[in-house]
């Protein structure tokens, strides 16, 4: 096992080193940092005495390698649009996201996994064709559109949830949440079913595939032949069988939520880091930018290091030592 965590660190630690070369490059290359923070009538003197301070004029490999210390410390430089440091404003924005992503992380899971169950122990069923027909309409339709519909029938047409908005919202020490009030639960509902949709409907038909799989093996069927009740079979047998792909898909989603819900955080208005990414490539703020790709790397390397370790509680037939996986 400790073989096993020290080989994936080492590897996360070389995902997380060319993933600071690419914020780093774009840091340093797309555009020049002195144009985006002086104006025009400042002189050619000054843009070089800026220059020196910023520590532009030395060679790439220290340029590159002080990058990294800093952004080690958290300090990712100054914002061009908003002028305060880049962890600040990340910061603020970062308990947005994070709700946002975990809501709709949850609703998946557990509108998922039951579902894809149902559709494969009741595949001739009425409800189960229902399921899979929702299922598509989720896949086929994007999210942008998704959530238009939703404002447009539950904000305009019913005006019973807001269409924009984080709500009310509450201050619990660095941690501003509005899980904690009736305005923030109500503005969560719609973006986060939006953001859920597909990653729901994507785990339950997975659960289906590798469910109806299971079902068909040898043992499966032995353990009917020892006289299992249909309970245990199919929860206590085939469901623990059919996890271990569950989980990478799961876990894999849970970093694309906080990652790709720059649209939905659009759509709306949400005011997390998806939302200040897009405003970053609108202004060209490069800081926030390189921040935010090393943000988002850091959540994927930590998701695929937990999910790697949870392999090995769901199925102990998957070996962690000895060279083999």
């Amino acid at each position: 096992m400790l073989a096993f965590t020290i080989r994936r660190l080492i590897q996360s630690l070389g995902v997380m080193l060319v993933v600071s070369l690419i914020a780093f490059v774009m840091f340093r290359f797309v555009g020049d940092p002195v144009d985006q923070m002086v104006g025009l009538e400042t002189t050619i003197e000054e843009r070089e005495v800026l220059r020196e301070q910023l520590g532009l004029n030395d060679a790439t490999p220290v340029q590159f390698l002080r990058f990294v210390g800093n952004a080690i410390q958290g300090d990712f430089g100054v914002s061009y649009q908003f002028k305060r440091p880049v962890a600040t404003i990340l910061g603020e924005r970062m308990p947005a996201t994070l709700e946002l992503a975990f809501v709709s992380a949850i609703l998946a899971l557990v509108a998922g996994i039951p579902t894809g169950v149902y559709t494969a122990l009741r595949r001739d069923s009425v409800l189960s064709k229902l399921f899979l027909m929702i299922s598509l309409i989720g896949v086929s339709l994007p999210t942008f559109l998704i959530g238009i519909l939703f404002i447009f029938l539950f904000a305009v047409v019913f005006q019973i949830l807001p269409s924009f908005g984080r709500g009310e919202i509450v201050d619990l020490g660095w941690w501003r949440t509005g899980l904690l009030t009736t305005s923030g639960l109500k503005a969560l509902i719609l973006p986060s079913i939006t953001l859920a949709l597909f990653q729901m409907t994507l785990i339950m038909r997975l659960v289906r595939s590798e469910m109806l799989e299971v079902l068909r093996t040898d043992y499966i069927k032995f353990c009917r032949a020892r006289g299992l009740r249909s309970r245990s079979v199919n929860f206590g047998h085939a469901l623990k069988n059919t996890l271990v792909p569950v989980i990478t898909i799961a876990g894999l989603q849970i970093g694309s939520l906080i990652a790709f819900a720059i649209i939905t955080e659009t759509v709306f208005q949400w005011p997390g880091m998806g939302l200040l990414f897009l405003q970053a490539v609108q202004n060209v703020d490069i800081p926030i930018m390189a921040a935010y790709l090393l943000l988002i790397a850091f959540l994927f390397v930590m998701i695929n290091m937990a999910v790697d370790m949870l392999y090995v509680v769901v199925d102990p037939r998957i070996r962690i030592g000895g060279g083999e996986e």
